[in-house]
């Protein structure tokens, strides 16, 4: 039986049947683009101003994807590749040609380091290699994922049309997915408030055993899961008023639908907000029962 809590909604899950559910063995497949050779990275190094602190790091994306890995080096590692496009067999024609420069620059000032790219004109992934006691602020837009490991440190990730993921990450973290899933998995907490929120994909979040927190949660059209004993406070409901008739528009009210609760006896505020998709708070060293529909 799963213990904690569990608040139940309605999630609308399609699932194809019929002849498209099943691919036909004979069926003639059109002939595959042949994939360019991927160009060599272009690679900076950077070194903090004063390697014994803490650094921030700020990358953000137009096309494509960022990694961060945590090492046990002083400096922060650049590497960006431009990805390379599909090329089409066209025999006796023109063919696209590789192009991969990246415009990858990367300032430093005062253990701050910016990075950028020319990925606004391309796809570019970027992989950085940072000390472990590291602070992001990390932001993508289209047609990339952000990957976080092993870094200790103020996590703010923000990816529009990707997922984003967090392993083995200790401190604090702010992370949105507007259409995609927010996976993250701590191995400390400090005593920062957080915020974990989707439109469109899963929210799943594992914490250490002791953790100490109050929790707002809201999930409009999902279900949310917990094997933490979440407390639920029975408070009055919260009006919600939007009044713009001074600007010629609606005076509205509704009813909030967020829910707070205690974990542990409580302590800093954890926000989960989605939309269409679930709300998972995991305990480390806990299975959390699946959905057999997932």
């Amino acid at each position: 039986m799963l213990a904690g809590l569990m608040i139940t909604g309605s999630v609308a899950r399609g699932r194809l049947s019929g002849p498209e559910a099943f691919p036909q063995p004979n069926a003639k497949r059109p002939a595959e683009p042949e994939p360019q050779a991927q160009p060599n990275p272009d690679r900076l190094s950077v070194a903090l101003s004063d390697p014994s602190r803490p650094a921030l790091v700020k990358a953000s994306m137009v096309n494509g994807g960022i990694t961060v890995k945590a090492y046990d080096g002083k400096e922060v590692v650049v590497e960006a590749r431009a990805r390379a496009h599909e090329r089409e067999r066209n025999e006796g024609g023109p063919h696209r040609l590789a192009i991969s420069s990246t415009g990858l620059t990367v300032e430093e000032e005062n253990n701050e380091v910016r990075i950028n790219t020319e990925s606004y004109a391309r796809p570019i992934d970027l992989t950085i290699s940072v000390p472990v006691h590291t602070s992001l602020h990390l932001s993508a837009v289209n047609d990339g994922d952000i990957v976080v490991t092993g870094v200790d440190g103020e996590l703010d990730v923000n990816d529009v049309n990707g997922s984003v993921t967090l392993n083995n990450v200790s401190g604090s973290a702010v992370a949105h997915a507007l259409n995609g899933k927010v996976l993250a998995t701590f191995v400390r907490v400090n005593q920062k408030s957080m915020g974990f929120s989707s439109l469109n994909g899963d929210i799943d979040v594992t914490f250490p055993a002791d953790l100490k927190a109050n929790v707002s949660i809201k999930s409009d059209r999902g279900d949310v899961f917990s094997d933490f004993d979440v407390q639920l406070q029975a408070t009055a409901p919260r009006e919600v008023v939007e009044d713009s008739r001074g600007k010629g528009g609606k005076y509205r009210v509704k009813i909030d639908k967020t829910v707070h609760g205690t974990i542990n006896g409580g302590g800093p505020e954890i926000q989960f907000t989605n939309f269409q998709g679930g709300i998972y708070i995991r305990k480390a060293g806990r299975i959390l029962l699946q959905l057999l529909s997932r």
